[in-house]
């Protein structure tokens, strides 16, 4: 239907699809290798601050930004801030355009790494190292394409059932899962000789470890890994109802993240130790040392069947996020189904995704060029990496900073903090004191934590660049 706007049927089902949205491949691939390579428990109570602190209110604010408005991201901003500000919406959903491009991409090699473990080709000895048989799977041009349309369309799957019997039916089911898995992987781990080693390297405390450079990290991590900046919470809080309570609905989304972050170290590192290898960030850790590691594991290729599943189940959870903006979006604007506006979306995505996808070897985006400079040797998937997470999340993320902390008036934020929805109808000053806090931090402190991340950014963008 084109003219009912959808809502989440209960608070669970709202509370599971926001936390999914923010439990992306990030928590599990990078989270554990930050925190172990900058001063474990140190990095980690820096990391448990910034998201108490800074994380919550932006995520609030983007949350509020949607419920109060309950329509896209287009028509959010320019509901509230008039039309100058809607240019805002429609650079989000720029953003989250490009990001499902190359972020199925990812959900592609899950999808393949998982079917080589249910197989057992994952194992094969005779394809090579792991690193070899990675680098010839992301290469291949046929293999990875298959596998990154595959995932974009379990994607679009679960849009075209909507939002109660498509969004908020699979993180019912999804979610709970994937913590589940988590604390099977995390026993198992656990139980290994030697993992000991790795709960070491996670945990201990060295605050001389914590520079300026890793604080900037764990700003931009903790910030954007809550997927602020591509309209998805907007999204999501449109789909509220509008009794329920955002405080309580945002500080549970930020604690299932944080979990699932902390979890992922338990999870990943002590296995990683266990036996012999070290942590490397990113796809090397995923796709390369954690196949090693479920090799020489004891029953190992059903914990690498589990482990791919739940790793699968982060990726759906997110890229389902990344393509309802759009899809809303073309359905509110347009009065277009929801069918064809996920069809269109999805196809116009794959089309753009190609050229991502053969980021790793099947073409050569320098053409044969020698002594380009850096920037022009960027492949596609590197460039709308960069240009997605270092551009247009931040400064789609400051928007919504602005406009809820300077632009809405004071009566429409305070209707966004009840005090008897949030801490009960006989409290005074604690409502008090987080509304100063919450308008404290929309205001001055998330704005200029986000200027610092972004002119970190452009300062390592010039330092490569000459």
């Amino acid at each position: 239907m084109t003219g009912q706007r959808e809502f989440f049927s209960s608070r669970i089902g709202f509370i599971l699809a926001a936390a999914g949205s923010a439990i992306g491949l990030g928590a599990i691939w990078k989270f554990p290798y930050m925190t172990g390579q900058n001063g474990g428990g140190a990095f980690l109570m820096v990391y448990l601050a910034v998201v108490a602190l800074i994380g919550l209110t932006m995520i609030l604010a983007e949350m509020a930004l949607g419920r109060a408005t309950h329509t896209d991201a287009v028509g959010a901003f320019r509901r509230l801030g008039g039309g100058r500000w809607r240019f805002f919406g429609y650079f989000s959903l720029l953003a989250a355009f490009l990001i499902l491009s190359f972020y199925c991409v990812v959900g592609g090699w899950t999808v393949g790494y998982l079917v080589k473990a249910v197989s057992g080709s994952l194992f094969d000895e005779s394809a090579g190292d792991f690193k070899a048989r990675f680098q010839s799977f992301v290469g291949h041009p046929l293999e990875s394409l298959f596998y990154f349309i595959v995932f974009m369309g379990m994607t679009t799957g679960v849009i075209l059932g909507g939002v109660t019997r498509g969004i908020e039916r699979l993180s019912k089911v999804l979610m709970p899962l994937l913590f589940l898995l988590m604390l099977v992987m995390i026993v198992r781990a656990l139980t290994l000789d030697g993992a000991m080693e790795g709960v070491r390297f996670y945990l201990t405390v060295d605050f001389s470890k914590i520079t300026g450079r890793v604080l900037i990290d764990v700003l931009g991590f903790a910030c954007f890994s809550l997927s602020l900046g591509f309209a998805g919470m907007l999204t999501y809080g449109s789909y509220m109802q509008p009794g329920e309570s955002l405080i309580r609905s945002a500080v549970w989304v930020v604690i299932l993240q944080t979990i699932c972050c902390i979890l992922a170290g338990f999870m990943v590192l002590p296995a990683v130790f266990a036996f012999g290898f070290l942590p490397s960030e990113g796809p090397g850790l995923t796709y390369i040392t954690l196949p090693a590691v479920f090799s020489k594991m004891v029953a190992g290729q059903f914990f690498a069947v589990v482990f791919f599943s739940l790793f699968l189940m982060a990726a759906l959870t997110s890229s389902i996020s990344i393509l309802e903006p759009i899809v809303t979006w073309l359905i509110d604007q347009f009065r277009m189904t929801r069918k064809a506006a996920g069809a269109l979306v999805s196809v116009a995505s794959t089309l753009l995704g190609i050229s991502a996808c053969w980021s790793f070897g099947a073409v050569d985006w320098t053409f044969g060029v020698a002594d380009l400079p850096a920037w022009l040797r960027l492949t596609p998937f590197e460039f709308l990496d960069y240009i997605t997470l270092n551009v247009m999340m931040p400064v789609n993320a400051l928007a919504v900073c602005l406009l809820m902390g300077w632009v809405a008036d004071d009566a429409f934020r305070q209707q966004l903090y009840p005090a008897g929805t949030a801490f009960g109808p006989n409290a005074a000053l604690l409502p008090r004191l987080s509304w100063l806090y919450s308008d404290l931090t929309v205001r001055f402190v998330a704005p200029a934590v986000i200027l610092v991340i972004m002119a970190s950014s452009v300062v390592d963008a010039l330092k490569k660049a000459l």
